[in-house]
């Protein structure tokens, strides 16, 4: 009999905009095609590099649009066409997920699953793998699992998982039940899930059995499951994909799977959480991407761009140049500074978060040049 680890298959949803880093992210050139690090490497090659050694590279299926297929394809050149899911338009993660789940069900029915998220940066890679073995361990006994973070800060911009009591997994030594999981808090209820130890940060990871995943999806929301089903059927056969995706995608509920999925085993105890204890953001906005320039030095400034100019006297914040613009910045803190071709951005990052809002309201102008 083969081992779970064996039967895992990474999936990496490569999906969204972004908007929260607009200018820098755009529709043709989304946050998971970028180096936002500086390490040379993209969001996106960083993920698969960091889940080859758990799956092998022919065992990674990336869900992506359409109109990023080259560029995808272009910086995974290993990734093969069998592993290729495109999405005529963007339904959220129930259906990404889902799809995938259910086309590699077909083709091997005790598959293992993991979605990991194209466009999150993770630091301690043996660590990563340490926590992920064990969550496939704790979804091959049949529970869907979810990596936690250990909060280092009251995070608002987060969802929590509320822990319960441990599990007896073999092979799992950190797994717990799942109690609840909680939406993004308030400042004061996220002090006190910090401060009371019960808590983790919901990294949006989730390893599991995909017959027990699609089972959980059928019950809560049969319709989704029953489209994802019907287009599953006929994926591998060229002369039918087409016209079912045509037909069926668009019908299609867009739901997050946090709310499909998790939360509902979460009520019925099918849910588990394996504690990651690697470094983790999901780079949100320009303040989290300031942090992780800067080695969350609140004093210093961060300065992206290959071709960066930058004139800095006691300023702080972070600095994304893809011009060739000399900018200067005198005696500001906290500052948001993103210079692109045809947009600026200038905030600050306690004003980070509002930026999707400048997106908002562009697509309600029309401005859709910019997106």
């Amino acid at each position: 009999m083969t081992s779970a680890l064996e039967r895992f298959y990474s999936v990496i949803p490569a999906g969204g905009i972004g908007s929260r880093l607009w200018p820098l992210s755009r529709a043709d050139a989304p946050k998971f095609l970028h180096d936002l690090t500086g390490s040379g490497s993209t969001l996106l090659r960083a993920t698969w590099d960091r889940l080859a050694p758990l799956s092998g590279e022919q065992r990674i299926m990336v869900v992506t649009g359409r109109a990023h297929r080259a560029a995808v394809e272009s910086q995974l050149p290993n990734l093969t066409d069998p592993n290729v899911v495109l999405e005529s338009d963007p339904r959220d993660s129930s259906a990404a997920i889902g799809l995938a789940a259910a086309i590699l069900m077909k083709r091997e029915p005790d598959v293992i699953i993991g979605s990991f998220a194209a466009d999150h940066v993770i630091r301690g890679d043996r660590l990563f793998r340490a926590a992920v073995t064990q969550a496939i361990a704790t979804a091959d006994a049949g529970y869907i699992t979810a990596i936690g973070i250990q909060p280092t800060e009251p995070a608002i911009g987060f969802g929590y998982i509320h822990c319960g009591g441990a599990l007896d997994v073999p092979g799992a030594d950190s797994a717990l039940l799942v109690d609840s999981f909680v939406e993004k808090p308030n400042l004061a209820t996220a002090k006190k899930y910090v401060s009371g130890g019960a808590h983790l940060w919901n990294a949006g990871m989730f390893i599991s059995r995909a017959d027990v995943l699609l089972e959980e999806l059928a019950k809560n929301r049969p319709e989704l499951h029953a489209g994802l089903m019907e287009l599953a059927s006929v994926w591998d056969d060229p002369a039918l994909r087409g016209p079912a995706v045509d037909r069926i995608w668009p019908t299609l509920e867009k739901i997050a799977i946090d709310y499909s999925v998790a939360e509902p085993a979460a009520a019925a105890g099918r849910l588990a959480v394996v504690p990651g204890h690697f470094d983790w953001d999901d780079v949100g906005d320009f303040a989290s991407l300031a942090k992780l320039n800067s080695g969350g030095r609140k004093t210093d400034l961060a300065i992206l761009g290959e071709s960066a100019r930058i004139l800095s006297d006691a300023s702080s914040g972070i600095v994304v140049s893809q011009t060739s613009r000399v900018i200067s910045l005198i005696g500001v803190k906290d500052i948001v500074v993103v210079d692109t071709p045809d947009a600026l951005l200038v905030t600050t990052s306690a004003n980070a978060q509002r930026v999707k809002s400048v997106v908002d309201a562009l697509k309600l102008s029309g401005r859709d040049d910019v997106l």
